[in-house]
């Protein structure tokens, strides 16, 4: 799959290209180096897993194409571009390169282990008592070469063609490694066979050949690459189901007329017909019919959500029975999904800070290992027992082909992947790697009330008028209604709501002040009207005594009071309600039993708000909060030693969604862009939240794993490749033999056999790949 951006016809300030070669962390910073080194290329970096590289333009309009294809064709690898004119069909094209790349892998692997596997039962018959008399070892040579030569140079030419690219840049990498051990095994061999006399007085090496070990190394590693590149098909799995869900055609109403059309076609404004059980193809308003749409997809709710006219819509969610008119407003890369897939991309493309750590280690791990492998060499045929020189080769061979920069390469990319897919199954969207690393660490979450514990539409639950009032009830709604006219402010709109309801024709005001923290000043057709909390009837020298009880009523039944003068003279009290969301509950309960801290913050006054929190199961609640004062609450908390969670709808909150560790925007579907949140809820569900957490968590603990594994298997297999279990089994243990079920490994003096070396090489990278798609059954916060 590819997920290129097509460069032809407009400006990106990025673009991510697949790369097609790339085997090690080696290979990921030599890619990286070329791109760099190009001019005008600001940043280059290299995804392993994925085997893309995302490149950032200092001038966006002219990305330099070629330059950067011929850096990357010089340093050994080739950057697939799409083609003037491919458009959305270039993906296609990359995808089936892709495809024929691993036909041709599999071919060789099955060519190169059938091989090795005649050679290992061929090469051992002189062992077999009896059968020596019947078979004369040296005669077979010649067909064993004649075995082992396709394999040597045709199964493993790529690990030739691009180790030469990189001994003319001079570097090295893993293919470095494969390329010397195997030509060893297998130049001596060929010696061996046509020129024994060179070796006739050399001990050890009178019969020095190894076509198993050259074939069977190659088979081994082609088989690790062919088993690693299905894994990391299966990691990108979360990406292609999204992908899947682009529908390819639409029907357009013209004229009266239906026409069913290629939906790249289709443009914003069109009228497009969608049927009972048909994807919508593009994200639109309802302008006829009424139906309920799955839009599990995208968001994760399981239930169908109803649409009528005036309803937003988003093209790959299904709809259910109803016949649908809709008109679109975003089609292809504007799209809702386009742009949950292209941050699922983003993410899954980016570092992780911990991946610093590999980027090191890998750039001396190679001409490290050819370091180890060299003294190997010369320690065991300088100072080793007889036959000294066949025990270096071997050994020297084996800790070559034994050492896996593969494994430190895809320790942490792999998991990013499934993680940030997984998430993306969940409605989590995570902006990148740094943001799933610092979650991890969460203690403490920050929530806003309305529009996050609540529902963020408030409506009016009870008017009264005191006796003393000026005004009727009608009249008292008129008066603010009008006051707020112009507001945006929650509690406004449902003020004029009411007054929508009530049918009163509203005036706009001929003053207007609004008292941050306290309320608004107007003045209405020559009435004064104060509307606010008890504060600003005070501030006005107007006494609140006759209300503060009905106020407090309401307070505790989770309302907002809002308190009432006209003309000096308190008038009475309109309470207003946000109901709390039905998932608010549970998810802070998730959320607690990950051992998170919950804090509600509101400017509501503190008996709304400790009502509100009760319902929520919140326990710490910060009231009377002015807005300002929720960066300096979160700065306080993280001064304490807390890792701060802020979680908001991403436009009023963005100061503070920006100052928190990790900033989690709440979405209902199209608000996927929030540039002040990392983490986005595509759903207002709380249980999002503890997602993310737990998410986090289990993600950052399979990538510790994956590394330890990669640092471990290196740090613990190249000394025993290097000869130790020599020592062990003939000093520590008293010179005791190797037991017959270690011989197959050591065998008869503990040398580990380099196709074991090779074996296990493979086994590593796989099994990194496979511990990351175990995070597909993680449990997320249930």
């Amino acid at each position: 799959m590819t997920t290129s951006t097509a460069v032809p016809g407009g400006a990106p300030s990025s673009l991510r290209l697949p790369v097609q070669g790339m085997t090690c962390a080696s290979c990921v910073r030599r890619v990286e180096r070329a791109l760099s080194g190009v001019p005008g290329v600001e940043r280059a970096a290299v995804n392993l897993a994925t085997e893309e590289v995302t490149v950032s333009f200092a001038d966006p309009s002219a990305p330099p194409i070629d330059a950067m294809r011929a850096a990357v064709d010089s340093a050994g690898y080739r950057l697939l571009v799409p083609g003037e004119g491919e458009g959305e069909d270039a993906p296609d094209r990359i995808e089936a390169e892709r495809r024929a790349e691993l036909d041709a892998l599999r071919l060789r692997t099955i060519v190169a282990l059938g091989a090795a596997a005649f050679l290992m039962v061929a090469m051992q018959w002189h062992s077999i008592p009896g059968l020596h008399l019947y078979v004369n070892a040296s005669l077979m040579h010649p067909l064993f070469f004649a075995i082992a030569t396709p394999v040597q140079l045709w199964a493993g030419w790529r690990f030739y063609v691009t180790a030469w690219k990189a001994a003319r840049h001079g570097t090295s990498d893993m293919n470095t490694l494969i390329v010397i051990g195997t030509t060893a095994a297998y130049g001596l061999s060929v010696v061996a066979t046509f020129a024994p006399g060179v070796f006739a007085e050399i001990k050890g090496l009178q019969d020095a050949v190894y076509y198993d070990v050259s074939t069977a190394v190659i088979g081994f590693v082609l088989l690790g690459r062919l088993l690693e590149a299905r894994a990391k098909g299966e990691t990108s799995q979360a990406v292609r189901a999204l992908i899947a869900l682009r529908p390819q055609r639409a029907r357009v109403i013209e004229d009266g007329e239906e026409f069913e059309i290629p939906i790249t076609a289709v443009q914003a404004g069109d009228i497009v017909l969608v049927r009972p059980s048909e994807q919508l193809p593009v994200d639109g308003v309802v302008t006829e019919g009424a139906s309920a749409v799955d839009e599990s997809m995208l968001t994760g709710e399981s239930l169908p959500v109803a649409k009528a006219v005036g309803a937003s819509v988003f093209g790959g969610t299904l709809n259910s029975t109803g016949l649908l008119r809709v008109r679109a407003t975003a089609v292809g890369a504007d799209s809702a999904l386009a742009r949950i897939i292209q941050l699922v991309q983003e993410a899954q493309g980016s570092k992780a800070p911990i991946q610093r750590l590999a980027d090191a280690i890998a750039a001396v791990f190679v001409p490290a290992v050819i370091a180890v492998a060299a003294l190997t060499f010369l320690a065991w045929w300088l100072l080793g027992p007889d036959p000294a020189l066949t025990l270096a080769v071997l050994s020297a061979v084996t800790v070559l082909v034994i050492a896996c920069p593969c494994a430190m390469g895809l320790a942490t990319p792999t998991a990013i992947m499934v993680g940030t897919g997984l998430g993306a199954k969940h409605g989590v969207l995570i902006r990148d790697a740094e943001a799933l690393e610092r979650a991890q660490r969460i203690d403490t979450v920050v929530l806003d009330k309305t529009g996050t514990i609540t529902e963020g539409r408030p409506e009016v639950t009870e008017v009264i008028t005191l006796p003393d009032s000026p005004v009727d009830a009608d009249t008292l709604v008129w008066l603010v209604a009008s006051a707020e006219r112009g507001s945006e402010h929650p509690l406004a709109s449902a003020v004029l709501r009411e007054a929508e309801r009530r049918a009163l024709n509203l005036v706009w005001p001929d003053t207007f002040k609004a008292v941050v923290g306290e309320g608004i000043d107007a003045t209405i057709e020559g009435h004064r009207v104060l509307v606010g909390n008890a504060v600003l009837l005070g501030n006005a020298q107007i006494s609140s005594l006759a209300v503060d009880v009905p106020a407090a009523e309401a307070a505790h039944r989770g309302a907002t009071p809002l308190l009432i003068a006209v003309d000096g003279v308190a008038a009475g009290m309109i309470a207003v309600a946000d109901r709390i969301r039905e998932t608010s509950a549970a998810g802070v309960a998730r959320m607690r039993r990950l051992g998170v801290e919950v804090v509600m913050l509101t400017g509501d006054q503190r008996a709304t708000a400790e009502a509100v929190a009760a319902l929520a199961g919140i326990t710490r609640v910060i009231a009377d909060m002015r807005p300002e004062g929720k960066i300096a609450l979160i700065r306080e908390l993280q001064a304490a030693g807390h890792v701060v969670a802020m979680v908001g709808d991403g436009v009023n909150d963005a100061p503070a969604l920006a100052a928190a560790d990790v900033g989690i925007a709440i979405g209902t579907g199209t608000d996927v862009a929030m540039e002040a949140a990392p983490v986005t809820l595509m759903r207002p569900d709380l249980a999002g939240v503890a997602v993310a957490i737990a998410l986090s968590r289990a993600t950052m603990r399979t990538m510790y794993q994956n590394l330890a594994w990669a640092f471990g298997y290196n740090v613990l297999l190249i000394p025993i490749a290097a000869g130790a279990g020599y020592f062990v089994f003939a000093n520590l243990l008293g010179g005791a033999e190797v037991p017959a079920l270690l011989r197959p490994i050591f065998g008869d003096r503990g040398f580990l056999n380099p196709i074991v070396g090779a074996a296990a090489m493979a086994f590593s990278s796989v099994s990194v790949m496979a511990n990351s798609l175990r995070l597909r059954g993680a449990k997320l916060g249930e």
